[in-house]
């Protein structure tokens, strides 16, 4: 992902009661230095999902400082990420960050996150990568504007990048998400947004500056992306479709239905 290699750091209070909750599949070459950037910028804990790797991701996690949960098969990252949360909340944190194992999100950069947690008094805050130069193709930026013009529209606010992975989340978002948090590719960003929107969460979004993929494979090539993001933004429209006829007639839909 085209980015900046060395963001600067950004100076500010850093919430207590923090977990950085960092998903990995097979990071051995870039999760240590994720966990040792997380204990150095943010008076946090850090927990690692491991997802089935094959490799010393998980050795290497803990010898960076991490509690690590090994998952014995992929769920991906949507499954990795509600683990996380399960484990936040049955362990009274009342605060998270979500940090990418190849590591794309510098911690100093959550700070920025943390900080509108604390002065909008949201509940859920996306950093968004656009105002820092990151591009995409033609196609896919296309899927991504229409996306963020339904998501926005469902929750009253304007989000740009409603893809991005790098967010922070509070009390009551934690409580909505540990049991109901999406687990389909490229869902764990878009739909729990509208999910979100349904539960009345108050998301708000914020610039950051992310870097380059640091190290791995990349799980997923520009056409596979691609393909998601136009299958996930024909399931928000089939959702909202489904939303607006149930409203209609006077009812909210189950969280079985959304």
């Amino acid at each position: 992902m085209p980015g900046h290699d060395q963001p600067a750091a950004y100076p500010g209070p850093v919430p207590a009661n923090l977990l950085v909750i960092v998903p990995a599949l097979n990071e051995e070459a870039t999760v240590g230095e994720v966990v040792r950037d997380a204990l150095t910028h943010l008076d946090a804990d850090v927990v690692v999902i491991d997802d089935g790797s094959s490799d010393a991701t998980a050795l290497l996690s803990r010898e960076a400082g991490a509690t690590v949960l090994k998952m014995p098969y992929n769920l991906g990252v949507g499954g990795a990420i509600r683990t996380g949360l399960r484990y936040a909340t049955d362990r009274g944190y009342r605060k998270v960050v979500q940090l990418d194992g190849d590591g794309q999100h510098p911690a100093s950069e959550a700070k920025r996150l943390l900080d509108e947690l604390d002065v909008s008094s949201a509940d859920v805050v996306v950093g968004s990568r656009f105002e820092a130069g990151w591009s995409c193709s033609g196609g896919r930026r296309l899927a991504m504007r229409m996306l963020s013009r339904m998501v926005s529209r469902r929750l009253a606010t304007p989000i740009e990048d409603t893809t991005s992975g790098f967010r922070a989340m509070g009390p009551r978002a934690l409580d909505v998400f540990a049991a109901r948090y999406p687990v389909d590719y490229l869902s764990d960003t878009v739909e729990a947004l509208l999910i979100a929107a349904d539960a009345g969460l108050r998301v708000s979004e914020v610039p950051v500056r992310m870097r380059a993929r640091q190290g791995g494979a990349v799980s997923s090539g520009s056409w596979r992306s691609a393909y998601h993001l136009f299958r996930l933004l024909l399931g928000v429209v089939v959702r909202d479709l489904r939303l607006r006829r149930v409203g209609g007639a006077g009812a909210h839909p189950s969280p079985a239905e959304g």
